[in-house]
Order: C-alpha cells, then sequence, then structure tokens
C-alpha cells in the first residue's frame, strides 16, 4: 500500500506532464497551420505589387495642363508617379472633366487641351508611362512595367449633342463616356439634378448605340436611375459604372441600389467602387444631406477657384455653421467592395477611387494606401485570383468585351 502512495504522485506528475505537452504541441500545430499576421501582410504586398491595379477614374488631369508635375512627389492631392510606384497603382483612367455648366463649343475646345495634356504625359515619358486604347494595350503595358494610360470622358456634354464630335473623342483615345454629369445634358437625366427627359432621349439612345459601335464603354456613374435602365436596354454591349458604391450601405443618389448592380452584372458589366468619404459612409453621408442647401450656396461662391482651394473653405465654413462632419475610415471601401462581390460575384467588381475628386476617407490619404485593399481582402478570405479580378482584370476583360461587341456591329454594319 505504501508503495502505491508514493507512485500514484508520481504517476499523476507524469501525466499531467503528458498533457501539458501535448496541449503545448497542439498549440504549435495550430500556429503553424495559421498563417501570422506578418505572413499575412507579406503574401498580400507580394499579390498587390505583382498584380496590375487599374484605377478607372481619377481627376489629376487638369494639373497636366500647369507647371505641377507628374514625375515629382506632392504634398497635397492623391496621386503622382512616386506615389503611384509606392502604392502599386499601375493602371489609370485619367478623366477628361469639366462641370457640366461648360458646354457647346467651349466644352469641346477644353476637353481637346485635357486630352492633348495625357497624350503629351506620355509622349515625354514613353519608358516609363503607355497610351492605352485596347485591352492588349493594357496587358502589354503591365508586362512591360509601365503605367497604362488611359482616358475616360466624365459628362456627355462635352460631344455638344454631336456624334461626329464623339467619334473624334474615340479616335483620340478616349474609353469611355459618362453619360453625365452633376447635371443633365440636353439628352440624359442626371442623378444630380430634377428629371427632364425622364432617362434618355431618343438621341441619347443613339449616343449609347454609337459608343457600342465605337467600342467606347457606356459609363453610368453620375446618371438617374431611370437613364441608367434606358441604357441598359439599349447598349448591346456591357457597361461600367466607373465610380460608384452600394446604395444599400449609403443611400447617396450617386451609388447604385442593389437591384441595378445586379443588372449591370447581369449585362457582364462592371461597378467601380469609388473611394470619397461622403459615397461610402452612411453617417457622413446623413451630414451632407442636412449641409446641402448651404454647400450649393458656398459652391457657387467659390466657383471661380480650383477644387483644391474651395473644398477646405468650404468644408471650413459647414463645420463652423454645422458641427464638424463625422469621420469615414478606408474600412468602408472594402465594405462596399464585399457587399457587391456578394451581392453579384467577383467578376463584376473594380475599383474607381475618384482620386483627386473630392475628399478621401481616413486611412486612404492618397494612393500610396492602397495595399490595404489587398490585405484587407486577403484577411477576409478572397483567394489571390479574385484579388486580381478585383484590382484590375475586370476592368481589362470588360474592355475586350465591348471591343468584341464593336467589332461586330461594325462587321454588321
Amino acid at each position: 500500500m505504501k508503495r502505491i502512495f508514493v507512485l500514484l504522485p508520481v504517476l499523476a506528475f507524469t501525466v499531467l506532464g503528458s498533457m501539458s505537452l501535448l496541449a503545448q504541441n497542439g498549440s504549435k500545430t495550430t500556429n503553424s497551420a495559421t498563417p501570422s499576421n506578418d505572413a499575412i501582410a507579406a503574401r498580400a504586398r507580394k499579390i498587390h505589387f505583382s498584380s496590375l491595379v487599374l484605377d478607372t477614374h481619377i481627376d489629376v488631369t487638369p494639373k497636366l495642363q500647369s507647371a505641377w508635375k507628374f514625375d515629382e512627389r506632392h504634398t497635397t492631392g492623391h496621386i503622382d508617379m512616386p506615389r503611384m510606384k509606392e502604392g502599386g497603382l499601375n493602371g489609370l483612367f485619367f478623366s477628361i472633366y469639366m462641370p457640366g455648366t461648360v458646354t457647346g463649343p467651349k466644352a469641346v475646345n477644353d476637353a481637346l487641351q485635357r486630352i492633348a495634356a495625357v497624350h503629351k504625359l506620355a509622349e515625354d515619358m514613353p519608358d516609363q508611362i503607355m497610351l492605352c486604347r485596347t485591352a492588349a494595350d493594357v496587358r502589354l503595358a503591365h508586362r512591360q512595367g509601365k503605367i497604362a494610360a488611359l482616358m475616360g470622358m466624365e459628362g456627355g456634354h462635352m460631344i455638344n449633342n454631336s456624334l461626329p464630335v464623339l467619334r473624334m473623342y474615340a479616335e483620340l483615345g478616349v474609353r469611355y463616356l459618362t453619360l453625365t454629369h452633376s447635371v443633365n445634358t440636353e439628352w440624359a437625366d442626371s442623378s444630380g439634378d430634377q428629371p427632364k427627359h425622364n432617362g434618355l432621349s431618343d438621341f441619347g439612345k443613339d449616343v449609347v448605340r454609337e459608343l457600342n459601335r465605337l467600342g467606347v464603354m457606356v459609363d453610368i456613374s453620375h446618371v438617374s436611375d431611370k437613364t441608367f435602365w434606358d441604357a441598359l436596354e439599349v447598349s448591346r454591349a456591357p457597361m461600367i459604372a466607373s465610380h460608384s458604391s452600394c446604395r444599400a450601405i449609403s443611400g447617396h443618389s450617386r451609388n447604385m441600389t442593389d437591384e441595378m448592380i445586379k443588372a449591370l452584372a447581369a449585362k457582364g458589366g462592371v461597378i467601380q467602387i469609388n473611394y470619397l468619404d461622403s459615397f461610402i459612409d452612411p453617417d457622413l453621408f446623413a451630414y451632407t444631406q442636412k449641409t446641402q442647401a448651404a454647400r450649393r450656396e458656398l459652391m457657387q461662391k467659390y466657383q471661380n477657384e480650383s477644387r483644391e482651394v474651395f473644398m477646405p473653405k468650404i468644408r471650413e465654413e459647414l463645420a463652423a455653421q454645422f458641427g464638424a462632419p463625422p469621420k469615414a475610415s478606408w474600412e468602408r471601401i472594402v465594405e462596399h467592395i464585399d457587399h457587391a462581390v456578394k451581392l453579384v460575384g467577383v467578376d463584376h467588381v473594380g475599383l474607381g477611387s475618384d482620386f483627386d475628386g473630392g475628399s478621401m476617407p481616413v486611412g486612404m490619404e492618397d494612393c500610396t494606401k492602397l495595399p490595404q485593399i489587398t490585405d484587407a481582402l486577403l484577411r477576409k478570405g478572397y483567394k489571390e485570383s479574385d484579388i486580381k479580378k478585383i484590382l484590375g482584370l475586370n476592368t481589362v476583360r470588360l474592355m475586350g468585351d465591348v471591343e468584341r461587341v464593336s467589332n461586330q456591329l461594325r462587321k454588321t454594319k
């Protein structure tokens, strides 16, 4: 009996020690099976910087017409070449933009000046920038390690109600036309204006048909809901929303409803998620609704100043009158991406930041922060191939589809 009592503590110690070792070994096995934060971050970075990262809407173009240098690093704005390289952004659509109130021959002349500035940038830096017109061009630029430079025209008012002018823009390399900007054109209703045409007029439908024939993407960002449905019905090619987010998350009229996103995707189109803080965050959107009338008056007050000058002034004056606005986080961008993917699948979602076009959320102060999106998607369980689609390949696929429709229509004609 005495021996038994002596052995029991030893046996107990041995069993407990073995259990402790098993627990330790089990813990080690679990840790080795689950990548560390550092491993995930390293993998995300590798994915991001090996990908085509193509942004379908950047408003830097007016700066190209000034003494501002694209190849120098700047402390203002959201984009320049050094910051693009740091953020892994290697493709962009330069927005050919001016307010919808600039119309007629002046709109055409100013648009041509901005197109010429993009051409000159590519001509001046041929070893680093390639002006692209086709999906094949974009792929070639990426293989050669060059920035793929494309152009999108933000507002149908710049065609001056002329299909020949539209054809000229296409010949110069414009690869999407946003049917309206923030006010109605003479042939299409905008989401930022009162309905006038009940969507697209007959001429507006001809514009969509001509875009299909030319191989230029029909862009439905900024348009009214009825204009969207009219364009969807008329277009033979899939369409793009070059910089729109999800209305189910934030109710801004510039965002798309779930029904619209589903219809866009069903026809092969892509929604390019916009980063603007007031579009993606519901609390900030509510604040903008409350301050809308005052904002409109201030926009009128500062209409002759540049965006970079008047936007801080407007924010300051609104804060003094209504209090500081809520802060939006960059993670809202990922929330909108994830919502759209769950709704229509990964093949129909991309990136359209609106860099240099307004206020960015906290944590997405400029294009150097872009790798965060890849990191966040990877941590959510997205596959590498799917992340690459969102970063840029979906847009290239869409361009190719639009080109094929154009070839078919030209042969038929």
